[in-house]
């Protein structure tokens, strides 16, 4: 599939006096002046008790809300100056999403789900489908590949969400709680599985968790307090 071309030097995601608030008259400030970089390859978990802006940095990290203030630059193109159609096409190519809500399709099966994304972007069915499979059995569902989301279990549907997200091997993954309704092992698997496919692209990764065990798979843990992000202290989680 067509992919954008990755500069030759510095970081994979540059972030620079990030803010963002909430609406509305009473609207405060949950991003303030953060700054982040991640190199190629570079996995790092964030931490922070909940209503600390987590979910509200991963969306617009990956583009799905713009910045009210503050540069994020992905592959050294700064999202800020990208028309929708551009910003959606760059979501599509080289962001990777697991979403708490998992957001698949309920009349389309574990396998095309998958295939979904690839599919919109030009990729062959058979082609899609044959990367959705290789997937699945990776994260423990071969033969899962037919049912729909209403027939999985909410820990199978987050292993659908995930393996999905990494369908068209993306630069950067972003994920909120990839393991919430996982059990111990499966859990460890997939993360495992992220690890696995980001250093196969050479990709960056993000992981939002409250596990302090998710997070000490990351190569470094950062915790976001008062709108900015700090280096883990050793303590919370």
């Amino acid at each position: 599939m067509s992919s954008s071309p990755r500069p030759p030097t510095g970081p994979l995601l540059q972030v620079d006096g990030l803010c963002r608030r909430f609406e509305g008259p009473q609207g405060r400030a949950v991003l303030a002046d953060l700054d982040l970089s991640l190199a190629a390859g570079e996995y790092v978990a964030i931490m922070g008790p909940s209503g600390s802006g987590k979910s509200t940095l991963l969306n617009v990290l990956g583009g799905l809300l713009r910045p009210d203030a503050g540069v994020v630059r992905l592959e050294g193109t700064d999202l800020a100056t990208l028309p929708d159609a551009a910003l959606t096409r760059l979501r599509r190519r080289r962001i990777g999403f697991v979403f708490q809500a998992f957001h698949l399709l309920p009349h389309l099966s574990a396998a095309h789900n998958i295939a979904l994304p690839l599919q919109l972007d030009g990729v062959p069915r058979p082609q899609a489908l044959q990367r959705a499979a290789q997937l699945l059995e990776q994260v423990g569902l071969g033969g899962r590949r037919d049912a729909l989301p209403g027939e999985l279990s909410g820990g199978e549907v987050q292993r659908v969400a995930v393996a999905r997200a990494l369908a068209h091997r993306p630069a950067l993954v972003l994920a909120d709680e990839p393991t919430g309704n996982l059990d111990h092992g499966i859990g460890l698997r997939v993360l495992a599985l992220l690890r696995e496919q980001l250093g196969e692209a050479g990709g960056s990764g993000l992981l939002v968790t409250h596990s302090l065990e998710a997070a000490r798979t990351a190569d470094r843990i950062l915790m976001l307090r008062d709108g900015r992000l700090w280096p883990w202290d050793g303590e919370g989680g």
